[in-house]
């Protein structure tokens, strides 16, 4: 996808037009100020979304920097059976 492009001077203009713009593209709207880029826009979904997504990678990020510096962690087994409790303590309360 390539990337939206418009004059800051349009959002003042066309604030309506570029918020559906971004809402119905899913991606920012980068506007430029005397032809040099300055800010992005998004409409409040697609940010969230992106700010969960980032969230996300910082996890298996530092999971991943914790597995490389030799920092011990849970085998696949210990992890089902961490969640078999889990599901369980959560079906035993009612939930």
């Amino acid at each position: 996808m390539h990337p939206i492009i418009k004059s800051s001077s349009e959002i003042r203009k066309n604030y309506n037009t570029i918020a559906e713009l971004c809402r119905a593209q899913k991606a920012p709207v980068f506007l430029t100020k005397n032809g040099t880029g300055d800010t992005v826009i998004m409409d409040m979904e697609t940010y969230s979304q992106r700010e969960e997504d980032l969230a996300a990678a910082e996890r298996l990020l530092a999971a991943e920097r914790a597995r490389l510096q030799g920092t011990t962690g849970y085998s696949a087994e210990e992890f089902r059976q961490n969640m078999r409790e889990a599901i369980a303590r959560g079906t035993a309360h009612g939930e």
